[in-house]
This record gives C-alpha cells, structure tokens and sequence, in this order.
C-alpha cells in the first residue's frame, strides 16, 4: 500500500510541473513591461479598425482639415495618466503637397502622414522632464515595432510656448527616422533672420563644423512660402487723412487710388498673399541672397486668400437700429399721443428721461435742414427700387417718410423719446409748408395716389397735390386782380364774338386747354354698370354742326364719333370733366364700410357718387344744349341704352354710321333701373345746371382736405406711426442695400429676392393695425433682424469683393462663392474659414497694387528685416523648407543595404518658420540602424 501510495504522488507531481510549465506569469513583468503592453494593445486595435471603422466609434474631424481625424486613448503608467492620439486620414493622398494650408502642424514640420503623438494629461500637456521624454518615446517606439506599424510618435517637451516635440519613426528593419522641433520666441540672432544663414544652418547639420561654408558647394533643395497682409485700418495715422485731403488720388490700373481712404477701409477683414517659390536646387549661400533680394512678383505661384476671421461681434448697421427701432415700436403701445413721450406731466417721463437721450437742437435742425430743404428736384422714386420691393408696404426710399424713417434710425439711437421729438417737429414743418403754399419737398405733386404705400405716405402725397391746387387757386387770382383787360366776348359756335357774358373757344386743333389744366380733355368715367368708354379719336373731332343763332356751346372736347342727339339733329359732343376726387386708403375703406351697411343699392351708390355725377351731367349740359337725359346715359353709361331693334352695338359701343343716317332719331329706351320712378340719377339731372368744366366748383377742396391731412399726423397715435415707420424703414433699408453695386454675384442677388420675400411675409401683420404690446410679431420682427443681418454682411463682403477686384470678376465671384457656402449653414456663428484662390498672370499687379506702400506713421513702427518686400511690405510669416538626399547604394548606407533599398531618399530635411520676432525649427534625420 505504500509503494502504491508513493507511485500516486509521483505522478501528480509531474502533472503540476507540467501545468506550472504552460502558465506564463505576468506578474513577474515590471511596470515598464506593461505600459508598452498597454500601448500595443491600443495601436493593434487602431490597425485592425481601420478609418471606416473609427469613424464610427467617434473619431473626431480637426477644424483645420476636411480630410484629418483622431482617435484618441487614456492609459497610465505609475501614478500618471497619458492621452496618446492617432491622427489620420480618410482619403488616401498619393503624393505629399508641401504647401497643403489643411496640413497639420507636425505633417509640416517633418513631411509625415499619419502620425501619433502621446503626451501626460496635465495643465501644460508636455513632458518637462528629458529622461521621462526620452522613456516615453522609447516605450511607444517598441510597441509600435512590436505591431510591426510604421507610425512616426512624437511627445512634446520643453516649454508649451515653445512648439517642442521629439520624434521617432521605424521605416523598416534598416532605416530610423529621428524628429525634433523648437523655437526661439525672442533675440533672434540676425544671421538667422536671412535666407543665407539660414541655408547655413541646415548644412551645418551633415557637414563638417570646421569648413566655411560660404566657400564650399553643398546642392540641397528649396522652397519657399512668404505670407503677406495688408495693413489694417488705422486710426491714428493722420497723416493718411492729410494726404487724402491735400492731395490728388493716383488712380491705379486696379481701380483703386493711392492713399486714399476707401469705404471700407474699417471692415473688419484684410486680405492675405502666399507667395510660393517651388522646390528647387540651390548650391551656396550667395544663390539664398539672391532669392531674398529678388520681387515676390518672380515667385512661381501667388495664392490669395480672404481672412474674415472677425465678422463675429456686434457691428453697427441697417439691422442693428431696425432692431432699435422695434423696441421702440413696443414701447409706442404705453401712450395716446406722441406728445406723451416728451410731455413732463407725463408720469413715465422721468424714467424715459433718465435711459433716452434727445439729440440738441442743433442736430434736430440739421436734419430737417436735410429733409426738406435738400434738392428742389423731384426723385426718381423707381430708382434702385427692387422688383419685390412694392409687395412691402411702405414708402418709396426717395420720399420724404421714407427718409424721415432712415433719419429716425440714427437719431437718438432710435429711442422712442428722440423719435417723438423728431416727428414733432416734422409735422410742424409740414404744416409750415401748408400755411404758406409751399411745395413739399420729396413728395409728387400729380398722378394718383399710390395706394401700395403706407397710409402716412398717402397723406403726404395728397397734401402735396393740395398745396398745388392751392397755389394754381391763387395764382389765378391773383391774374384775375392784376388783369387790366376787358372782359372776352361770348364765342359763338363757329368762332365769331357775339355779345354775352362768358364764352369758350371752339376745340379745334388750336384750342387752348389751360383753364382746365386741372382736368383730363378725355376724363370720361364709367358710371352705374357702363361698360364702354367712348374713346376721341382725330378723326372724330370736328368743327361743331351750324346752329341757330341763339345757340351757345361750352366746354366741348369735340364729337362722340357719330352719335346724334335723340331730340335735335345735332351731333353729341363730349365735355370736358373734372377728375375724380382723389383719395386715400383710409377714404376708401370708409365708403366700403358706408356699403356695406346700407347695402349695395344703385341709389346708394348714386348717393355716394352724387357731386361727381352733378358735374358730370353739368358739364354735358354746356357741351350739348339740345341734350336730354337719355342722350347722357348714352355717352355716360352706355349699358343703360337698350336698342329697340335689337341690334347691338359695335365693339368701340358706337352705332354703325349707315344706320344712324338711315334711322333718325335713334329708337331705343332706357334700361329698367334707369326707367324707375323716382330714379336718383334723373332727380340729379333736373337739378343739374348747365356749367362746363372750367367754371364749376372743384369737386377736391384742397383747404378742407389739407385741413384733415394735417389733424390725421398731429392726432396719429403712436402705435400707428410705429407700425408704419417698421415697414417703411425696413423697406428703404433693403432697397438703400439693393442699390449697392456687387457685380454679377448669382449668390447674393438671391439672398437679395429672398429678403424681400421674408420681409412682406413678417411685415404683413402690421397691415392689420391690431396689434399689441405683447403680440409674437415682436418677435417675428426681432428674427427678421437676425435675418436682415446676415444679408447686410453678406452684401458688405460682396460690395467689397466687387471694388477690389473690378478688373478681375473672376477672384471676387470665387472668394465670395467659397465664403458664401462657408457663412450660409453656420449664418455667421463660426469664425471665417480662409478659401484660397490661386492667381493668374495678369492678376498679380492687380493685387499688388492693393499692398500700398505703407505710411510715415506706419513705416516707423516696425524696422524692416526680413528682405522679399511687396511695395515696401515685408512678409508677415516666412517658411523654408530645405532638404537633401542621398542615394543608398553610394553613400555611407551602402555596405549594409539590401539590393531592395538601392534608391535615393531623403536623409535631412529642416522646417524654417518665422519673423522678425520669433523662429521655428524642426529638423528630421535618417539613420541607418
């Protein structure tokens, strides 16, 4: 039993040494061990993922490249915690652009794709240690090589002001890549500043330290980028301002003039050159003076590209004082009257007092001064006004509320204090004018009026026809005091003087119309249900028929074609007539409303209609004595003539001549509503005197409608005036825009169609004129702000575009287009991406001539240092990139090569970056392991 026993834990024995053979420890591992396990482990499923594959597990896009992504992870080593990075790209590029602006810092520095870099999650996010540098990268090198992975690591160092990094790169099983970048940020030596001791630097890295450089040949490559700005606006430089006063502008080949302020000068974007001068083969340092003392203008490539990095930010214009104008439209529903905005019984008054300033007198009579005695002139009102602009309802931008609203914007910052103050005034300017008969500036005296307008631009445009009725009044009297001459004799019918007292002359083809220059010669209006007018034509006028002695006709204009008179064989003869009274919107809603609450009855609307067709029958009454009531319902209201034979008439509505001749007098009768007892139109017949045109009472009383003209704006509340000032302001905002000249930009004109669109739909409320204090259309008008914002920057960009670059359309529309598509999804919220645009040719001087030689004032403030000056501008950033290689199979990496390596490649190349002030290297080698 023993010996069985012993035999049993023999065998287990050697079953646990076997187990224990097969168990790797890992607890035998140093820490060190693991942290490079770690890292392994990371970049094996990095490889494996692939791009696709990280995308999707959230990769992020760097904002500087379209085409770089990272994917990130935390590991530790010790009691320290790191964040290694994998930069790469999606679309696999074949060939390495240099000059690439989407390239990372570090694929600049060392010409490297994808890239890692790890680095200790702390404030300054370096490693200040060198040993611990030195064991990171080590410990990422192994791993990678352990993942037999081709990624070059780099960790940052030093100082973070620095810009430091040391690298590693594995490039096979013979060659390593070594990196390492780091700058000076001040005293900068100045042999450094040029390209000759700068070319001397990179050699200085694979030459002997004891040879003079300067006397020996060393071939490496080239190239070169300078960058350029143009200066910004100065505001101190007063000699600039001198010098566009005193002097002459010089008119360059680009459109714009030497020193001389343009408008927009204060835009808060300049424009940037990248000058680039492609690779090439240098051999000595005098060759590196050359190039620095050579014109930008010999450089093969010119890259232009716009930096609207700071249109973020608050900037006063068109939308900003609409947006104050809307606050005050909300604040005009708290009072009556204007007067109680500026009235100190007013209880709110010292509140508004204390947060709204009133500009001084001075400048309130500077702007009236502007309004009404600017220009004697009538505006071209159609001018600059947009297609879509009349949807809006508001004033035209050359009328006189128009440009009150404009002036209201900038008037006490557009508080509703300075704005009852300004109208106050400005009513009691017109109602100057009314008083003494005087035009009224900007407004048209003749026509009808418009009513697409707002209801205050209606009023003030009929105020303007009175005041010219007024003055026509008056002229006439006063000829009539200050004529000596004996008063005319009657005028029979063929001409010849006759005894009487009032008398017309004939209407012939001489026949003076001015005392009725106030009426249409062909004022014939449709009455009841007419549906013809009976039109003049030449051959239709004609000396009046002979007639007895007694017969007396006035105010004709001549024959109504053929028509004859039903009780004399006479021809009918159209009078002249007064025009309709004009009237506004509010006049016509007011006869609507009188409509419709007593019905649409013929006698009603001949009520309403009564003085106009008293006239009417006058005037036909003098023109056609032998007339009776059924000849004036033929020429007035023709549909109103029923034909007894049945026979209709012709198109013009005139009888055919044959049958007029053949059947005299005419046979027919009066429709029913005209045959009616007690008919209002037969009633105003009898009453109606025979009176021609000239010599009635004027159906417009120009004093009793100015009268209630001038009460409508000094009554007007303010919610209403708010509400139309809203309209009118945006209105002649968009078109005072729409005016500005930005070249064929497809782009903006649509922005343009669109704003106007966005404004009739937003403004349309404001028609109804049943607003609140609290409506949401004071919000709706707020967003129209944003909105009216983003285009007025648009159309900034674009109109500057369009000056600049007038002789060359095609880098406006390309800049614009970039910055358009750019602006549009983000609408301003992000800062401007920098879309460059490569020049042609004969577009450099063009753009050269926009880097004006700098001024006295600006010339001292920075000692020039740098060579390559653009018109006196030196480069605001140079890069250099030197580089030279070697060929394997004949160079010192020969021996030890295998035959797949017998190729050229690129053992040094060094990064140059700097100013005047600062300068940056980074500097990779190729070794041969």
């Amino acid at each position: 039993m023993a010996s069985t026993s012993k035999v049993d834990s023999s065998v287990d024995d050697e079953a646990e040494e076997e187990e224990f053979e097969r168990f790797d420890d890992f607890t035998l591992a140093s820490s060190w061990e693991r942290f490079i396990s770690e890292i392994e482990a990371i970049c094996r499923q990095w490889l494996a993922d692939g791009s696709k594959n990280l995308l999707e597990k959230g990769a992020i896009q760097l904002d500087s490249s379209k085409n770089l992504y990272k994917a990130k992870s935390e590991l530790k080593y010790f009691m320290k915690s790191y964040c290694m990075e994998y930069y790469f790209e999606i679309k696999k590029s074949g060939e390495f652009t240099v000059w690439d602006c989407t390239l990372h810092d570090l694929q600049l520095c060392f010409g490297v794709k994808e890239f890692l870099v790890i680095a200790p999650q702390s404030a300054s996010g370096v490693v200040l240690d060198a040993p611990e540098a030195s064991k990171l990268l080590s410990a990422v090198a192994i791993a990678l090589s352990n993942c037999s992975s081709l990624w070059p690591a780099f960790v940052p160092v030093h100082d973070p002001s620095r810009d430091a990094f040391i690298g590693i790169q594995n490039m096979g099983t013979i060659f390593t890549r070594r990196f390492e970048a780091d700058r000076i940020c001040s005293q900068v030596p100045v042999k450094l500043m040029h390209l000759e001791g700068l070319y001397e630097l990179f050699v200085s890295k694979f030459a002997y330290s004891t040879l003079d450089f300067s006397m020996h040949v060393f071939k490496v490559r080239f190239t070169m980028k300078l960058t350029y700005k143009t200066l910004p606006y100065d505001d101190d430089d007063d000699t600039r301002g001198e010098d566009v006063e005193n002097t002459e502008p010089t008119d360059f080949p680009g459109g714009e003039s030497g020193n001389r302020t343009q408008w927009d000068d204060d835009c808060p974007w300049r424009f940037g050159l990248v000058v680039i001068w492609s690779e090439k083969k240098v051999e000595g340092s005098f060759e590196m003076a050359e190039i620095e003392n050579s014109s930008p203008h010999e450089a093969e490539k010119w890259i232009l590209f716009p930096n609207i990095d700071s249109w973020k930010g608050n900037r006063i214009g068109f939308a900003s004082q609409l947006l104050l104008l809307i606050d005050a439209f909300k604040m005009s529903f708290e009072a009556q009257f204007m007067e109680d905005f500026v009235s100190v019984e007013n209880p709110g008054s010292d509140n508004l007092k204390s947060s709204m300033v009133i500009p001084s007198p001075t400048i309130i009579d500077r702007v009236l001064k502007d309004l009404f005695h600017e220009g004697v002139q009538l505006p071209d009102f159609a001018k600059g006004q947009h297609r879509s602009s009349r949807s809006i309802k508001g004033a035209p931008l050359e009328s006189l509320f128009a440009q009150f609203c404009l002036h209201s914007l900038w008037f006490g910052n557009c508080n509703i204090r300075a704005i009852a103050v300004l109208w106050i005034e400005f009513v009691r300017e017109i109602r100057w004018y009314w008083e003494e008969s005087q035009p009224l500036p900007k407004m048209p005296v003749n026509g009808s009026i418009d009513l697409s307008t707002c209801l205050i631009n209606q009023k003030l445009q009929m105020l303007a026809i009175c005041i010219e009725k007024m003055r026509e009044l008056n002229e006439e009297f006063q000829d009539c005091i200050g004529s000596n001459d004996p008063s005319p004799a009657d005028i029979k019918e063929d001409g010849q003087a006759v005894d009487g007292s009032n008398n017309l002359r004939i209407p012939d083809e001489n026949f003076d119309r001015n005392c009725d220059s106030q009426l249409t010669a062909d004022g014939l209006r449709e009455s009841g249900n007419a549906v013809q007018r009976y039109t003049m034509k030449p051959q239709d006028v004609a000396s009046v028929d002979k007639k007895p002695s007694d017969f007396v006709r006035r105010g004709s204009v001549g024959k109504v074609g053929s028509m004859m008179l039903l009780k004399s064989y006479q021809s009918m003869h159209a009078p002249f007539t007064q025009d309709a009274p004009l009237m506004t919107e509010d006049m016509h809603e007011e006869r609507l409303h009188a409509v419709e609450a007593f019905g649409n009855s013929f006698e009603f609307s001949a009520q309403l209609e009564r003085d106009i067709l008293l006239s009417d029958m006058s005037a036909f009454k003098a023109a056609n004595p032998d007339a009776v009531f059924e000849d004036f319902i033929r020429w007035h209201s023709p549909g109103d003539w029923l034909n007894d034979d049945g026979k209709e008439n012709g198109p013009s509505g005139i009888p055919a001549v044959e049958d007029l001749k053949e059947n005299w007098p005419p046979r027919g009768r009066l429709s029913q509503r005209m045959s009616e007892h007690g008919n209002l139109w037969r009633k105003i017949w009898n009453e109606a005197p025979a009176v021609q045109a000239s010599e009635q009472k004027p159906l417009l009383d120009p004093n009793r409608e100015g009268e209630k003209i001038l009460h409508y704006l000094e009554t007007l509340r303010p919610n209403d005036l708010l509400e139309q000032m809203v309209c009118t302001a945006f209105r002649a905002s968009a078109d005072t825009l729409n005016q500005t000249n930005f070249g064929a930009l497809k782009q903006m004109a649509m922005k343009m169609d669109q704003l106007y669109i966005t404004m009739s739909s937003v403004l349309k409320p404001l028609q109804a004129n049943n607003l609140s204090g609290d409506s949401e259309t004071i919000e709706d008008l707020r967003r129209l702000c944003v909105v009216f914002e983003h285009v007025e920057k648009l159309l900034t960009v674009a109109a500057s575009l369009h000056r600049k670059f007038l002789q060359a359309p095609r880098i406006s529309e390309a800049i614009f287009s970039d910055f358009y598509d750019f602006y549009l999804p983000k609408m301003g919220r992000g800062s401007g991406q920098e879309d460059v645009q490569m020049l042609r040719n004969h577009e450099r001087q063009l753009v050269s001539n926009m880097f004006m030689p700098p001024t006295a004032n600006q010339s001292w403030r920075k000692v020039l240092s740098m060579g390559n000056l653009l018109n006196g501008h030196e480069p605001i950033l140079r890069e250099i990139i030197f580089s030279s290689s070697d060929h394997v199979n004949g160079g010192h990496y020969a021996p030890s090569t295998p035959r797949a390596y017998q190729q050229e490649i690129e053992t040094y190349r060094m990064y140059i970056c700097g100013t005047s002030n600062d300068l940056r290297v980074a500097l990779s080698v190729t070794s041969c392991d």
